[in-house]
């Protein structure tokens, strides 16, 4: 009987050939890193400076010597002559007792003047040389921290959705380079990232209003056939509204999208015009249901995108609108500039809303109660739109609940 040949046994894997220790830097502590160079730099001016200030203070010192040790007198002639006006008392004294007490008198009082003379010149150069050394410290620091001047630079720049922009640091390979590398490394992330965004948006756009423009157009074309029975022109027409409020659902997602960036071609925008167009909009809807439209509105000029800002009126007086009261309602539009800013004040009477909602009629979808939950109201995105294009121009959004019922809402811009 032939026997079954032993399969060899398994091969071992081979190791991996790399080492995540090859990866790291080679001789890291001769790397110029910042904490050397700076440890070199101070180090040395330290070095320096007390090289400089011990030949200073030596030189004083053999000066002050050379002072205090000399002789208060001269002999001339037999006699005894002072050499200079800090020992007059030594002449005239007779017996070599008092000659010597008043010497040694003399003596002290010139090492004592020799002393203060040193210890003057000492303290203003030591003075002079502070200045110069934080003079040329200063210079140094401002010279090696150069490069976070830059990154700072660039990171404004970026600020202002100029994604493009890169520090590209040249020098040494020190952590502020790394750190300059990294920096580039994240902006080219992240423009990938808001290039994709806006590709996607850009696709999005296209790929969702076609199929609810052609749903739109047949409906329309089979709401026009005169032979259609009671049944199926009614639910057309509930087919027609929910096609146009999915278009106001995908058009105000978009312009979300499209919002939350920095605007950054600016033209010059009047809100009081801004607010003028979006009353012509909504003055036939306010009409029929009864509400008065008024306010005073000054001139108010911004830097801004004058399409988004029409969408910030537009939504604000819309909703002030919508949400009013049956009879004798009103909806005030005012606008004014004041210290530096552009203000949009749209007020209107309505249901009484409470003080700790005024932050979730901001989000997404998010409404107060069910009364603000019909088709004919939008579709939940308005307030949520005006506070991503305040944001935009760099202003902001408020509401505040009116005494009485309704709402203030109040946008204010720099100008």
């Amino acid at each position: 009987m032939a026997t079954t040949p032993t399969p060899p046994p398994p091969t071992v894997p081979p190791k991996p050939s790399w080492d995540p220790q090859h990866g790291s830097r080679p001789n890291p502590w001769l790397r110029p890193t910042i904490r050397i160079r700076l440890t070199l730099l101070y180090g040395g001016m330290f070095l320096i400076a007390g090289v400089v200030l011990l030949t200073i203070i030596y030189l004083l010192a053999a000066q002050a010597l050379h002072v205090g040790n000399e002789l208060p007198f001269k002999l001339v002639g037999g006699s005894v002559q002072p050499t200079n006006n800090t020992c007059p008392e030594i002449i005239g004294q007779s017996s070599p007792d008092q000659f010597n007490a008043v010497l040694n008198t003399c003596m002290k009082e010139q090492r004592q003047l020799a002393l203060d003379g040193l210890l003057r010149r000492s303290l203003i150069a030591l003075l002079g040389l502070s200045v110069i050394a934080f003079a040329f410290g200063y210079a140094m620091a401002g010279r090696v921290l150069s490069p976070l001047g830059r990154i700072t630079r660039t990171a404004r720049q970026v600020a202002g959705s100029d994604l493009s922009r890169r520090i590209e640091l040249d020098g040494p390979d020190d952590e502020l380079k790394e750190l300059a590398d990294t920096f580039d490394e994240m902006l080219e992330r992240l423009d990938r990232a808001f290039t994709a965004q806006q590709r996607f948006v850009a696709n999005a756009s296209h790929e969702l209003r076609t199929p609810l423009a052609i749903n739109r157009t047949l409906l329309e074309v089979q709401l026009s056939d005169p032979q259609a029975s009671p049944e199926l022109t009614q639910l057309g027409k509930t087919l027609l509204a929910t096609n146009e409020r999915s278009e106001q659902l995908v058009e105000g997602l978009l312009l979300l999208a499209r919002s939350d960036n920095e605007i950054v071609d600016r033209k010059p925008v009047d809100l009081a015009e801004v607010a003028s167009q979006a009353l012509e909009q909504v003055r036939a809807e306010a009409e029929d249901k009864g509400v008065e439209l008024r306010g005073n509105r000054g001139p108010a000029v911004v830097q801004g995108n004058g399409v988004l800002l029409e969408r910030i009126a537009l939504n604000l007086v819309q909703n002030a609108v919508r949400y009013n009261v049956a009879t004798d309602g009103w909806v005030e539009v005012t606008t004014e500039s004041r210290q530096g800013q552009a203000v949009l004040v749209v007020a209107n009477t309505g249901p009484v809303v409470p003080a700790y909602e005024m932050d979730n009629i901001f989000e997404p979808f998010r409404r107060l109660r069910t009364e603000r939950t019909g088709s004919d109201k939008g579709v939940g995105l308005g307030l949520s739109i005006a506070r991503s294009v305040a944001r935009a121009h760099g202003g902001r959004i408020a509401a505040e609940p009116r005494e009485g019922g309704g709402l203030v809402m109040r946008v204010v811009l720099p100008v």
